[in-house]
């Protein structure tokens, strides 16, 4: 199996330094350190890649697509507005899980609203860190079946 692309948006380098309450004391370091080694036991390479910036999310999801099986998304605040965001994973044509650490639906209404729910496989809210790690199982079964 290709890599699975791990995409984090705005201020999610902050993890550790952010609301405690919504997010956790979790870091993005101990995010990926988790991942990989779930990873790991899969069988699967992973690729992480951050930014503050929704044009070099673009250009990086254009960048390294071609050589990847799926994509797992945490947008963070361009959730509600990335549509270049949107726009470059449908281009893809790869599946797309979206994931947040907090409860978005239990939030502010207009943290409610993603652009990129509507085109993914799935979404997963308010689990924290296990949330990647269980996008990434869910994404590394539907590939493996579709292949089978």
């Amino acid at each position: 199996m290709d890599r699975i692309l791990i995409i984090n948006g705005p201020n999610l380098n902050n993890l550790g330094k952010r609301d405690a309450g919504h997010y956790g004391s979790i870091t993005l370091a101990d995010i990926e350190e988790r991942v990989t080694a779930r990873a790991e036991k899969l069988g699967v390479k992973v690729a992480f890649f951050q930014s503050n910036h929704e044009g070099a999310i673009v250009d990086w999801i254009q960048a390294e697509s071609g050589s990847a099986a799926g994509i797992i998304i945490n947008a963070g605040a361009l959730t509600q507005v990335g549509y270049s965001i949107l726009d470059a994973l449908l281009d893809s044509k790869l599946p797309v899980v979206e994931v947040h650490i907090s409860n978005i639906h239990a939030r502010e209404e207009f943290r409610r609203h993603s652009v990129i729910a509507p085109y993914a496989v799935g979404q997963i809210a308010g689990l924290g860190y296990r949330g990647y790690i269980y996008a990434l199982e869910s994404l590394v079964a539907d590939v493996e079946e579709a292949s089978a």
